[in-house]
């Protein structure tokens, strides 16, 4: 899959200084499962060194300042972060991973001053900003974020989620989503049970619809889901739904340790890979295809190992 990345992340050394903020991550793990796409607006627009610019804000309206000159530069930040966004708008991306606090790329975290010097609070950065409103539910974080491990891990899982949509509706039909949403079940209501139930109805087609229009409306609320962050209530729910699968395989003691993994799991005391392992190993032994098929077992590969940290919920 397609992830454009702000190119000092990758070890260009783009930055004002012309230097690089390589990430071991995105870097050294997530790449084996992604192809990436460089950008970055302000390399284009500046070159490298250049001096840094800060936003400011002057009652409604925000600039771009130089801080060696004090030049207005909005304009020409702006011309090149539209031209960017039409480069990487032509690939077929599954997500962008920002510069955090960077005036051009990050997301909520780029410093706003006033005309005086004062900080004011923070805001996205310029490139930031257009790109949350051409893209989206694409998938959107910056690096400073993914390394809580909560966000790193709802991150990844909606990534691979959004890809899986995006190659499965290529060829998609109407018996094909029945099965797409099923295997889906669990990890959407760890995600939004309301949201869940709204898109059963959409496959029910009770009013009969076009399939175009159901793989839309469908579609709208599948990458709305998948952008929700999970919660220990909501995982907990998922695990104990899932585990009354095996009720009628399992003896008392096996019964009762599982449910012990999941009370220690939603207390942080262990991470949410031990009491899913015990269910595939369950699922497996005892051939319940149903929990079997589930996404929500391997919602990514696996190597990522981002359900082994107690800290991935919250």
């Amino acid at each position: 899959m397609k992830i454009a990345v702000s190119g000092c992340l990758l070890g260009e050394k783009i930055r004002f200084d012309k230097g690089h903020k390589k990430d071991d991550f995105i870097v050294n793990e997530l790449s084996n499962y992604a192809e990436y796409i460089s950008f970055c607006p302000e390399h284009i627009a500046f070159g490298s060194p250049r001096p840094s610019i800060r936003m400011v804000r002057d009652k409604e309206m925000l600039t771009i300042i130089s801080n060696k000159t004090g030049k207005d530069v909005t304009q020409d930040l702006a011309s090149y972060a539209n031209k960017e966004l039409e480069r990487i708008k032509k690939e077929k991306l599954r997500g962008i991973i920002f510069k955090s606090k960077s005036p051009t790329c990050g997301m909520m975290s780029s410093k706003v001053y006033l005309p005086n010097g004062f900080a004011e609070g923070k805001d996205d950065g310029v490139f930031a900003s257009i790109c949350k409103k051409e893209f989206g539910y694409l998938p959107m974080e910056e690096e400073g974020r993914l390394c809580d491990p909560w966000l790193r891990e709802n991150f990844v899982m909606q990534l691979f989620a959004y890809d899986n949509f995006e190659n499965f509706k290529e060829d998609a039909q109407m018996k094909s989503l029945v099965a797409f949403h099923q295997s889906y079940k669990f990890l959407l209501q760890s995600k939004d049970e309301a949201i869940y139930r709204a898109l059963g109805k959409i496959v029910g087609n009770h009013d009969e619809k076009s399939f175009e229009i159901i793989l839309a409306e469908y579609e709208e609320l599948f990458k709305k889901a998948i952008a929700q962050k999970s919660s220990v209530g909501k995982t907990r729910n998922v695990l104990e739904h899932m585990a009354g699968f095996l009720k009628n395989f399992l003896n008392t003691t096996e019964k009762e340790m599982l449910h012990e993994q999941i009370d220690d799991y939603a207390d942080k005391i262990i991470p949410v890979i031990v009491p899913l392992s015990t269910l595939k190993l369950y699922a497996t032994k005892y051939e319940i295809e149903y929990l079997l098929g589930q996404v929500f077992l391997n919602p990514y590969p696996k190597e990522l190992a981002l359900r082994s940290d107690v800290k991935s919920v919250k």
